[in-house]
């Protein structure tokens, strides 16, 4: 095998390309988050008609609902130029405002994890929030100098997958906080179509109604799947995604009939067969599937406590009834001669 095969990254510039060209680019392209787009637009229409910066904003919810998108949309609908980063990126004061000093008039600052700012850098920014200035201090001790240096209005635009953590301080900055939701499947039906027709995809309505099902409400996670249903109708179809397709690649994909993937169903056997179907708290549960805390918590928790499969109490994790009928169900299947993934149902 040549260096080249190993080392190419053209596969994944061509994913992250596909990706970029799947996301909507103003908030009628936007699909679903109804209530959070019809304020969105009222509160952008505003801050334009008065020719003023748009109020700070806070985007929270689980990952791969569209904070980014909709931060570049916010961005794109008052025309001002946008800068990204993310939480762990500043490491210090200096490095915040570099990027402070450099943003134009009502410009967008958009920052990612923004629970993970460090103490320090957050109280830097309080004053860039309120006041458009950043203080800065220069050598220590009796040689000590204070500057505060003015900058130009702007937007903070932040996201988060963990509201609870971020400052009282912090979130009482924000003007304008909005919660999204998990999706419905109609709105990942039309998320699926829509994708569909930008990849140049072949696809039939059962194809995409079942794609869409499996998505775990998020679109990040329906335009992955779409992606990889056209690999397998590719090589193993006719290039055309039809039902039997769709059920049989996410089959291969293990992913079941209610989108759960097999750390899904490995958190939810565990507490039942290692703990009893628990209460068991977020260590033991992260030692005992080998996965992060954070991540069960951020990723997978949400979508199986929102299907009603899981539920946190005070004391830690317990299944419930309708985890216990899902989880016997797929102990009921397994695989046929073709590898394909099954429930005792079908």
């Amino acid at each position: 095998m040549s260096d080249k095969m190993i080392t190419d990254p053209a596969p994944a510039i061509e994913e992250m390309q596909s990706e970029a060209r799947l996301r909507p680019v103003t908030i009628a392209e936007f699909v679903g988050q109804e209530r959070l787009k019809a304020n969105l637009e009222v509160f952008i229409q505003a801050a334009r008609q008065r020719n003023e910066q748009l109020d700070h904003v806070l985007l929270y919810g689980p990952p791969g609902l569209g904070k980014t998108t909709l931060a570049h949309i916010i961005a794109r609908e008052l025309n001002v130029n946008i800068r990204t980063s993310s939480g762990p990126v500043f490491q210090s004061p200096a490095e915040l405002l570099g990027i402070l000093t450099q943003l134009e008039a009502k410009d967008v600052l958009f920052i990612d994890e923004i629970h993970r700012l460090g103490r320090v850098v957050e109280e830097h920014i309080y004053p860039a929030m309120e006041e458009f200035r950043c203080e800065l201090i220069v050598d220590k001790g009796p040689n000590a100098r204070h500057y505060s240096l003015p900058i130009e209005p702007f937007t903070l635009v932040g996201a988060t997958t963990r509201a609870g953590m971020i400052t009282p301080p912090m979130r009482s900055r924000f003007g304008v906080v909005f919660r999204l939701d998990f999706y419905s499947p109609d709105d990942l039906l039309k998320i699926v179509k829509r994708s569909a027709r930008l990849l140049d995809i072949s696809i039939e309505e059962d194809g995409a109604v079942e794609i869409s099902k499996r998505s775990r409400g998020t679109p990040r996670i329906a335009n992955r799947l779409l992606r990889r249903v056209r690999d397998f109708a590719q090589v193993k179809g006719k290039g055309s995604i039809d039902l039997e397709m769709s059920d049989y690649a996410l089959g291969m994909l293990e992913v079941d009939r209610r989108g759960l993937n097999e750390m899904d169903r490995r958190i939810l056997s565990t507490v039942i067969e290692k703990f009893s179907g628990g209460p068991v708290g977020i260590s033991s549960l992260s030692v005992a599937v080998a996965e992060e805390g954070e991540t069960i918590e951020d990723v997978y928790e949400p979508y199986l406590i929102q299907e009603g499969l899981l539920q946190r109490t005070s004391r830690g994790r317990i299944v419930t009834d309708a985890g216990y009928e899902h989880m016997e169900t797929v102990r009921g299947g397994g695989r046929d001669s073709q590898g394909d993934f099954f429930n005792s149902d079908d």
